[in-house]
């Protein structure tokens, strides 16, 4: 007697199934009953029904005027149509996701996702070492272990002293040129001996630039290594490019890039310093309320250099805190749309199983699951986004700054790397967490009362 073939897992077969009804882009709903997945689709012509018929989870097929119904039986559709749902939305982000790089595929935002890709790889490095800063700030605080407190500091601090050089590395890499070349001369920037140098009658520091100098210093070296790649003849290659590439570019980069780098890093701590302290709620209000436009068009990328420069100027970025509450916006547009429509058990899932992740700053899953397809919920998620922002800008003007030892996390995964300028404080959590209340609230009640529309609410016609 032969034994039965075991029946395939629910993920199994709903990526089974999703193809053959023709694909994410022709379901337009999902619904299960007792025994059976209920979808609405756009054309029934891509259903491949004999393939779908002869799966070995489904038991039958029917079609009536408004649904097409794959029976799978008591039990099986009901883990079968979770896993049908994850599927869907996990396609339609991607498909979103990859017409919005269509239509931003702009040589200035181009540049903006190189330099982003510059910057991201680094992020894992600058949450460990911001949340052993802030481990250490609390123990020094605290007078507890001072014998391991400065190991902790150099644990901490080494990255932050280098981050220069790996932001060459990156940098060549992106741009098509030699890494350790481009690490080479951005090297030049943290190196001590450059403070025996004069520039236009002043002393240079080590330093001076930070990552801005680093990365126009490692792209003026891909220009000059490949110059020279293009003249230099073959069997000189080997000696004279990489010796080439670092001079020129080197001395370039002594002369006058980190002049002019250091400056415009001066100007970008000075300028978020005066913003903030003069005009902090306004500033919150307006970073918290665009921050979500900005990741859709992908002009977000601009800020990752920005904070990553704040960061290595003094010691936290104070941007981020307020940027991190359009996702408490998004979390407080999400819950209204839970509580409102009711009859939306496809979505009501969704939401369920997104927000967790949402609350922990991943955004993602409710922007394109969520907010996004609905339209109205994505603008009032903004609106709470601005107030939760205005909220932290508002207690900076107040003296109560909330920063930001590393970028990347954001939500209730933030609060281990807040700065407030002192190392993390009871202040620092207060104003951060008043923040996120208040893009909750603010949130729910903007899409409560002015996200959901006539159509949604109404519960579509019992089949």
């Amino acid at each position: 007697m032969t034994a039965a073939a075991p029946a395939p897992d629910a993920r199994t077969t709903a990526g089974a199934l999703l193809p053959l009804v023709g694909g994410a882009a022709n379901v337009t709903s999902v619904a299960h009953c007792m025994t059976r997945l209920r979808l609405g689709l756009l054309d029934r012509t891509l259903v491949q029904d004999e393939a779908l018929r002869a799966h070995p989870a489904v038991l039958g097929v029917v079609e009536d005027d408004t649904t097409y119904q794959i029976v799978l039986g008591p039990g099986t559709v009901a883990r079968v149509t979770p896993e049908f749902e994850a599927l869907l939305l996990q396609a339609r982000g991607a498909a979103i996701k990859a017409a919005q790089k269509d239509r931003n595929s702009t040589p200035g935002k181009v540049l903006l996702r190189r330099i982003a890709d510059i910057f991201v790889p680094l992020i894992p490095a600058l949450i460990g070492c911001g949340i052993i800063a802030g481990i250490n700030g609390l123990l020094l605080n605290l007078h507890w272990l001072p014998a391991l407190t400065p190991a902790l500091a150099a644990v901490a601090s080494g990255f932050m002293a280098l981050i220069a050089v790996f932001v060459g590395l990156n940098t060549a890499k992106e741009f098509g040129g030699t890494p350790i070349l481009g690490g080479a001369v951005a090297a030049i920037v943290v190196y001590p001996g450059v403070a025996k140098v004069e520039v236009f009658g002043q002393q240079l520091s080590p330093g001076q630039g930070g990552v801005l100098g680093a990365l126009a210093a490692a792209v003026l070296a891909v220009h000059v290594e490949k110059w020279c790649r293009r003249h230099v003849p073959e069997a000189l290659d080997v000696l004279v490019t990489p010796t080439l590439t670092v001079l020129v570019a080197g001395l370039v980069t002594v002369y006058g890039l980190m002049f002019v780098a250091g400056g415009v890093s001066t100007a970008i701590g000075t300028a978020a310093d005066w913003l903030l302290t003069h005009a902090g709620a306004i500033a919150g209000f307006v970073l918290g309320g665009l921050f979500l436009p900005l990741v859709m068009l992908g002009l977000h990328q601009a800020l990752i250099p920005i904070h990553t420069t704040l960061i290595e100027q003094q010691g936290h970025t104070v941007l981020l805190p307020m940027l991190a509450m359009a996702g408490a916006g998004q979390v407080g547009a999400a819950a209204a749309v839970y509580v409102r429509l009711r009859h939306r058990t496809d979505l009501r899932r969704t939401i369920r199983s997104a927000l967790p992740a949402g609350l922990l700053g991943v955004g993602e899953p409710l922007i394109y699951g969520v907010s996004l397809p609905l339209g109205r919920p994505f603008v009032t998620a903004c609106v709470g986004g601005a107030f939760g922002g205005g909220f932290v800008g508002l207690f900076h003007m107040l003296g109560a700054p909330v920063g930001s030892t590393a970028i990347g996390p954001s939500g209730w995964a933030l609060f281990p790397l807040l700065d407030g300028g002192g190392g993390l404080s009871a202040t620092t959590v207060a104003v951060y967490a008043g923040g996120l209340l208040t893009g909750y609230v603010a949130g729910f009640a903007a899409t409560y009362l002015f996200g959901i529309g006539r159509p949604l609410l109404s519960p579509p016609p019992a089949p």
